[in-house]
């Protein structure tokens, strides 16, 4: 009892000393417009004990004495650092916000992190807020809308495509563009893009699975960076960094309909966090988004597919009741559920534990073509009440998808190294259901709707990661371990029985498979300010691939700094992109419109011995040359360019081949011929590489903010992309289908990586804050889009580019409490229609309006959107 007293006696003698020294600094932090910036963090420098300011920005903070330096800081704006040297009246913090180019990133460099301005390559910056104001409502729209080179656009009629929707960067596909997660590999999706869109033959990231509101931002780095991140980095990488607070609760409501009444969306996103032990932290992100169809079919009059009239005496009065051919064309309906967190805790001075990992939960309905009364008959009544005129059937396609990622790891100090441990594991699975449909093969005992199988993809990484700085040297090393798997499920019988069912015919059990492959990657990194304005750098990097082989790529970098203010940078790697696993093995039998008429056309994958027997070899990686130039500029604190040009090489790209059918000539002794008749298709297509192309493209980026007008304050931001992608030489054909006459890359399936996106997009950004009001105004200019036609020129057309404006108010009602309303499309602009030029094949008879297989920015038309922010 007497030794408990002492103890006791003692820590109070220890302690109050301090507590009675203790000095109180109250004060207030606030945005530059004076608003109150509500669980901003003050700490203290030397201490590194801080407080959270309260709902209307206030604060009060413990200290030993003076002097002491505060730093208030706040997500999306700039740290302040204030020394105060007396007890006295409260202080004020006013914060500018972080868009400049002194901005640190730590993409780009695996060893040391840069400003954007100090970066020897190009790389864009973009916080939550800045997603937000573009007034989409899905992740990869608002980075089309926000990055130039970035393109993403809704597509219809195109199976599981519709509810992807590719992506990519430099319009170099969606296979060539890395995407991380906190600086981690995110799995690509399960699905590959078969149908006649933008990206096809093409494997991508779904980009949908990280839903914006637990994001804190995003770094593009538009350059390649195989030698540092490995494979499907050739155009450039996205990293998305999770957001981090613990401060408060942030909920969002957003809603809006299009000026047509249709493609109506609700969401709701709850994000929050908390700390552990003072020290650790966990946030979490919870997502809901329910979005309706749209419809833009075209209204015909008459069938030119089936070459059915307007006043046809047996289906001229179908017609009338139904000009747009019984179609919806448009955005699919989908729901999608998503959590999301981010977490860590320090074990240590030198030792950090983190894990971060999201589930989503997408389902969605698209459509097929309608199956008029003249194409497919309903004799069984399966889809229509006995005694009741038939007249015809939409099937639905109906995706399951089920994304997730999750990764653990640790950060330490080893023998002066920078180390990170980390283990990932992710996956995207998706299941298809085919319904309101029917299988004419089983008659009266076809189900109406099918389960038809589906995909999944998924992986496993380790990584080491080591880094150290010596003076003016940093030198970094790691390796990465990989385990893929791909996955194809058959559907049930019914679904492939006969012809299987009405616009998708079930997978097969002999299509079904499960397939993997390791890799092993070991990568170094070497950075050298020879000056404090003269950097050089570089990268190398080994990989070896269990199905195909080895590769080795490399990069040397570097900037100098003229001044203060103006620096020049270059770079100049190699790539490569392994072929993916959905590419080497995946198979089906699809159905589709095929030379003006409705047929099955199968894919053959890269190892069945029907396509090994026509000379198509085995995929292997395809390799890059990427050069890039730059100048950064800085005019004080508010004005920042930049100007990049690149020139990017691709040899042996992956495609997937243009169809490979019927000669017409009845020759059964012709290879192919016997191949397709042997499996009951009338046309055959497969992943080759077979085509070497070269992109050459300039981007600009200016952006000037605090420009003071009337009361308030504008920013202005321009940032534009001009490009051109050409194939370099001769497709390389197989010598045995070159024999027999097939063009296996036709001038149509060319034009799908020259010109189905726009080569130029310019951005056009102004915010003008008025006290409690920010006014948004964005002009995006989508460039021309052209769709070549397979073997006629004079069937070409070339779709002009459109101005899409956009509109918007947000209001801080209190510092907790905001609104924003926003038009997007404030003048209704759609693409250029579509001219057939005789060719059924073109719009499908008339069923599309505007073009499908090129694309620039959707047709949904003007869009009103609403939200509300309320933090507590």
């Amino acid at each position: 009892m007497r030794f408990n007293h002492f103890f006791l006696g003692v820590l109070f003698m220890i302690i109050m000393p301090t507590v009675l020294n203790a000095q109180s600094i109250k004060g207030i932090v606030l945005d530059e417009n004076g608003q109150a910036l509500p669980y901003a963090n003050v700490v203290d420098k030397v201490t590194s004990t801080g407080v959270t300011t309260d709902g209307n920005g206030n604060f009060e903070i413990k200290v030993k004495g003076f002097p002491v330096t505060l730093i208030a800081k706040y997500v999306g704006f700039q740290n302040k650092s204030i020394e105060v040297t007396s007890d006295g009246a409260a202080i004020t913090f006013k914060l500018s916000p972080n868009n400049s180019l002194d901005e640190v990133v730590v993409t780009g460099n695996r060893s040391k992190v840069r400003s954007v301005l100090n970066s020897a390559v190009p790389i864009d910056k973009l916080y939550a807020e800045d997603l937000k104001s573009s007034g989409q409502v899905t992740f990869d729209k608002m980075l089309a809308y926000k990055i130039p080179s970035f393109n993403s656009s809704s597509q219809a009629v195109s199976d599981a495509t519709a509810h992807f929707d590719p992506a990519d960067l430099r319009g170099l596909g969606p296979s060539r563009t890395l995407v991380l997660v906190n600086g981690k590999r995110k799995n690509q999706s399960a699905l590959v893009y078969i149908n006649d869109t933008p990206g096809k033959g093409e494997v991508g990231t779904d980009m949908k699975s990280i839903p914006f509101s637990a994001i804190e931002r995003v770094e593009v780095l538009r350059d390649g960076a195989s030698s540092q991140y490995g494979s499907d980095a050739i155009a450039g990488v996205v990293n998305i960094i999770l957001k981090k607070q613990t401060n408060f609760t942030e909920v969002n409501l957003t809603s809006g309909v299009t000026s047509e009444g249709d493609g109506f969306n609700f969401g709701a996103d709850l994000n929050s966090g908390f700390k552990i032990a003072d020290k650790g932290f966990v946030n979490f992100n919870i997502s809901y988004l329910d979005q309706n169809k749209t419809n833009r079919a075209g209204r015909p009059g008459r069938d030119g597919l089936f070459e059915v009239e307007a006043n046809d005496p047996t289906w001229g009065d179908w017609l009338s009741r139904n000009p747009d051919l019984g179609m919806n064309i448009g955005q699919p309906d989908s729901k999608m559920g998503a959590f999301v967190v981010n977490a860590e805790y320090p074990l240590s001075d030198k030792t950090t534990l983190y894990a971060f990992g999201d589930i989503n939960i997408r389902k969605g309905t698209s459509f097929a073509l309608y199956r008029a009364p003249y194409w497919v008959s309903d004799p069984n009544n399966l889809l229509h009440e006995a005694g009741t005129t038939y007249n015809g059937f939409q099937p639905t396609f109906n995706t399951d998808v089920f994304d997730n990622l999750g990764s653990i790891g640790i950060k330490s100090n080893i023998l002066g190294f920078n180390a990170d441990f980390s283990l990932t594991a992710g996956s995207n699975k998706v299941d298809y259901i085919v319904g309101n449909t029917l299988n004419v093969s089983l008659g009266a005992n076809s189900p109406i709707e099918f389960e038809v199988g589906g995909y999944t993809f998924s992986q496993l990484v380790g990584n080491a990661d080591f880094s150290r700085t010596f003076d003016k040297v940093t030198f970094g090393f790691g390796t990465e371990l990989r385990k893929e798997r791909y996955e194809a499920r058959a559907g049930q019988p019914e679904s492939y029985a006969g012809g299987g069912a009405q616009s998708f015919p079930g997978i097969q059990p002999s299509n079904a498979l499960n397939e993997d492959r390791n890799n092993f990657g070991i990568y170094t990194t070497l950075d050298y300010d020879m000056t404090e304005a003269f950097l050089i750098g570089g990268s190398l990097r080994y990989e070896k691939y269990s199905d195909f082989g080895d590769n080795f790529s490399w990069k040397v970098n570097s900037r100098y700094k003229l001044n203060d203010d103006v620096a020049i940078r270059a770079s100049y790697s190699t790539g490569f992109r392994a072929p993916a696993l959905h590419q080497i093995y995946l198979s089906n039998i699809q159905t589709l419109v095929s030379g003006g008429t409705i047929s099955n056309q199968g894919t053959f994958n890269n190892v069945d011995p029907a396509v090994r027997g026509l000379g198509v070899p085995q995929l292997h990686a395809e390799k890059s040359q990427n050069l890039s130039s730059g100048v950064t500029f800085r005019s004080g604190a508010n004005f920042s360019a930049s100007v990049d040009f690149y020139n990017i090489k691709v040899k042996d790209r992956v495609l997937f081949s243009g169809e490979v059918g019927f000669d017409g000539d009845d020759n059964t002794t012709n290879p192919v011929e016997r191949v397709l008749l042997d499996n009951d298709i009338t046309s055959m297509k497969f992943f080759i590489n077979a085509v070497n192309t070269i992109t050459n493209g300039v981007d600009v980026v200016l952006n000037y903010k605090n420009l003071e007008i009337g009361t308030g304050k504008l920013g202005l931001s321009l940032a534009s992309t001009f490009a051109k992608t050409k194939i370099d030489g001769q497709i390389a054909t197989p010598s045995i289908l070159k024999a027999n006459g097939y063009d296996i890359f036709n001038r149509k399936e060319q034009g799908r990586i020259l010109s189905a996106r726009p080569n130029t997009k310019v951005l056009l950004g102004a915010n003008y804050d008025l006290n409690k009001t920010t006014f948004i105004f964005n002009n995006t200019y989508f460039g021309e889009v052209s769709w070549q036609h397979a073997t006629d020129v004079s069937k070409d057309q070339t779709f002009a580019g459109k101005v899409i404006t956009d509109l918007g108010v947000a209001y801080k009602f209190t510092s907790t409490l905001s609104a924003n309303v926003m038009v997007n499309n404030l003048f209704n602009v759609y693409p250029d229609q579509l001219d057939p030029k005789g060719d059924v094949a073109t719009d499908l008879g008339g069923r599309f309006k505007y073009p499908w297989e090129v694309n620039q920015f959707g047709y949904s038309g003007t869009t009103f959107t609403a939200g509300v922010n309320f933090k507590f």
